[in-house]
């Protein structure tokens, strides 16, 4: 793989310097990223991938220990080259790494580290696009892809008083495994799939106490059901119409899902998919059902603000907890990139995504901004595909 790196104020690589050809650039060494360039490159279009950190994959490597994907090893490899069967059906955190750093090298990805984009504008002539990167450089491509990550920037509330909060508060970014908190009290704010895992990963690893705080309560679906996974499910009846979707999803929940009720979290009011296309994935069960059942993982009411010592929840509940982790989400940072071009909806999210360009901004290309609920993996490799076909149909 020709990985390269460049610090601040030198000249990058002379392969990425030439303005003949205008290759694309793709901003982001993530699994969007490097399936775009390896789509691209196989129909014979010149994609060069831009890094800000050290290597690929750097998001994944800061992912908590214990992390493993929801989808399965069939439907989470991206555009040529299989996932290997040793991996398991659910892939692992350091695994899905070795396939990430196999991918660029096996499909001799152009990847050029330690260079960040921080603006992208329409060049002069109106022919392409030019890029602001670190150390003042000024890059210009034919087109460019936009793969920086759905969890970009972690996103904590502006909670009043968290800032005099006086126990631990992180967010979930900054987890990596349950050692340090052996015999704490923790709440986990947050009822998303990081925060479910995180809050049993707490209980196994021997935290005295685990509440979740729960301000939508989630639709809870079982990762596999006699070893059928949900994620074939989903990729069956996403564009199934919404309302026979939701029937289908409450009448798998009640046969499959206990009713939780009892132990505090009863079960959502909305249908699955109508909450799917609003934005709130279901949580996939990797052991938070028992824990709730047996008391292990106690779920509360959403935090409301915080004072000294104390947490307060949106029902006065006051709870004095050793530590908060703050599964509460990540922004997509895209603003100061793009926000500019008018690509953006008011939640700061691309306007489209695969082989579609927002109105006025032609071969500009945005993947692996959505959480679909059949992968998200497996979207970014479609996407890739149909990004690929249209720029090389372009060219």
């Amino acid at each position: 793989m020709p990985d390269s790196t460049s610090a601040p104020g030198e000249a990058l690589p002379s392969s990425i310097d030439r303005t003949d050809g205008r290759p694309v650039y793709v901003i982001g060494g993530g699994p969007g990223g490097l399936a775009a360039a390896a789509a691209l490159r196989e129909r014979g279009v010149r994609a060069v991938v831009l890094e800000k950190s050290g290597r690929v994959g750097s998001s994944w490597r800061g992912h908590y220990d214990r992390l493993h994907l929801h989808t399965t090893r069939r439907w989470s490899a991206l555009p040529g080259l299989a996932m290997p069967r040793g991996f398991g059906r659910w892939v692992s955190r350091d695994d899905m790494v070795r396939y990430l750093e196999k991918y660029a090298e096996h499909h001799e990805l152009e990847v050029v580290t330690g260079v960040e984009v921080s603006r992208i504008d329409r060049t002069a002539d109106g022919t392409g696009w030019q890029l602001s990167a670190t150390g003042g450089r000024m890059l210009t491509g034919r087109a460019v892809v936009v793969a920086t990550g759905f969890n970009h920037t972690p996103r904590i509330p502006a909670w009043p008083g968290r800032e005099s909060f006086t126990g631990e508060l992180v967010h979930a970014a900054e987890y990596r495994s349950p050692a340090s908190y052996a015999g704490k009290d923790v709440l986990v704010a947050g009822i998303g799939n990081t925060g479910a895992e995180i809050a049993v990963d707490l209980v196994e690893g021997g935290a005295s106490g685990v509440r979740i705080a729960v301000r939508t309560v989630p639709h809870i679906v079982r990762r596999s059901t006699a070893g059928w996974p949900a994620q074939a499910t989903a990729v069956m009846v996403r564009r199934l119409p919404v309302r026979f979707v939701d029937r289908a999803g409450r009448l798998m929940c009640r046969v499959s899902v206990p009713d939780l009720a009892e132990h505090g979290l009863p079960r959502p009011d909305t249908g699955l998919y109508s909450r799917v296309r609003e934005g709130a994935i279901p949580v996939q069960d990797v052991g938070l059902i028992d824990a709730v059942k047996r008391g292990r993982v106690v779920p509360v009411a959403a935090v409301e603000s915080f004072e000294g010592d104390t947490v307060v929840l949106a029902d006065k509940t006051r709870l004095t907890p050793d530590a908060v982790i703050a599964a509460t989400g990540y922004e997509r940072a895209l603003e100061d990139l793009v926000g500019h071009l008018g690509v953006l909806d008011p939640r700061g999210r691309p306007v489209v995504h695969g082989a579609r360009t927002p109105a006025g901004a032609p071969d500009l290309y945005f993947t692996g901004f959505t959480n679909p609920i059949s992968g998200m993996l497996r979207e970014i490799a479609l996407d890739a595909r149909r990004i690929a076909t249209r720029l090389a149909r372009t060219g």
